[in-house]
C-alpha cells in the first residue's frame, strides 16, 4: 500500500454526453469503475468534473461570476443538486465493484476568495483515506467570502488535494491522448507530446517564450494552469485519454501508457 495518494482525476466529458444536458456516460462510468477496482490502486482520491450535468445550468444562471441577485440563488442550489446527482452515479459504480467509496461534497468543507481555495478543511478527506475509504469529490458550486458563491472547477480541487496531501502523482483523464501541438480534433496534422516541462507551459501561459507547439487553448488552457502548482512540488502529472478502454487501469497500475507527462523540469 502506498504511503502517498495518487489523485484521478476524470473530466466531465469522458463521464457525461456532452451534447445532452444531464446525461451521463453510463458504459464509461461503469467501465472506469472496473478498471480503478482492478488496477488496486491505494490509497485513492477520485475528483471528477461536471460535464453536461453542471456546467449548462452554472452558465445560465452565471454562478461563476459570483452573487448579484436572488434569481441566482436557485441555481446555485440546481447546479450543486445536479453535481450531487452525477456524483451519485459514479459512487454507485465503485460500490457495484466492491469499492468502499464515499461521496464528499466540497461545498461542506470547502469555501473560495475570488474564485481560488481559500479554506479547505483537508482532515476530512486525509481521514476518510486513512480508513481505507476512496473519496470521490467533484467540481461544485461553493461560497466565497467576496463573490458570495461561485464555481470551484475539479481541477483546482484535484491540484490542491494533491498539495495538501503530498500526492505521489496526478492522473488527468480526459477525451484526448494528451498535449498537443494542435486541437487534435480538429486538425490532423495534431502530433501528441508525450513529455514536457513546466518552463515550456510556463511560457506559453504567460504569452512569452516556451514552446509554440503546444496546443493549450480551451479546456486544456484551464487544466493546465491549476496543475503546474503541484508540478512545481514535485508531483507527477499524467493527462491521458480515459475514453480509450484500459488507459486508466494502467495508469493506476504503474505501467506504460500513451498520454503526456509534465515534469517540473
Amino acid at each position: 500500500m502506498r504511503s502517498k495518494p495518487i489523485i484521478l482525476k476524470l473530466g466531465g466529458s469522458v463521464i457525461t454526453v456532452k451534447d445532452k444536458p444531464l446525461t451521463p456516460n453510463m458504459p464509461a462510468i461503469r467501465r472506469l469503475a472496473r478498471e480503478i477496482a482492478e488496477s488496486q490502486a491505494s490509497p485513492l482520491i477520485i475528483v471528477h468534473g461536471g460535464g453536461s450535468y453542471g456546467h449548462p445550468i452554472a452558465a445560465e444562471y452565471k454562478i461563476k461570476e459570483g452573487f448579484k441577485s436572488k434569481s441566482q440563488m436557485a441555481g446555485f442550489s440546481k447546479t450543486h443538486n445536479a453535481m450531487i446527482s452525477l456524483n451519485m452515479l459514479v459512487v454507485e459504480a465503485l460500490l457495484d465493484e466492491g469499492l468502499p467509496s464515499i461521496s464528499l461534497a466540497p461545498s461542506s468543507f470547502i469555501i473560495a476568495r475570488r474564485g481560488r481555495i481559500q479554506n479547505l478543511y483537508v482532515d476530512v478527506v486525509e481521514h476518510s483515506v486513512g480508513l481505507g475509504f476512496i473519496p470521490v469529490l467533484y467540481g461544485d458550486a461553493v461560497l466565497d467570502y467576496d463573490m458570495g458563491f461561485t464555481i470551484l472547477s475539479g481541477d483546482q480541487i484535484a491540484s490542491r488535494l494533491a498539495i495538501d496531501l503530498a500526492a505521489e502523482k496526478i492522473i488527468v483523464g480526459v477525451d484526448v491522448d494528451g498535449l498537443y501541438t494542435a486541437d487534435p480534433k480538429v486538425d490532423r496534422g495534431a502530433n501528441l507530446i508525450t513529455y514536457v516541462t513546466v518552463r515550456d507551459l510556463e511560457g506559453i501561459m504567460g504569452g512569452v517564450g516556451g514552446s509554440k507547439y503546444i496546443d493549450v487553448t480551451g479546456g486544456m488552457r484551464g487544466k493546465i494552469f491549476e496543475l503546474i502548482e503541484p508540478i512545481m512540488n514535485g508531483i507527477e502529472v499524467l493527462i491521458l485519454n480515459a475514453s480509450k478502454p484500459g488507459n486508466v487501469y494502467r495508469a493506476l497500475k504503474g505501467e506504460e501508457v500513451i498520454g503526456t507527462r509534465i515534469v517540473r523540469g
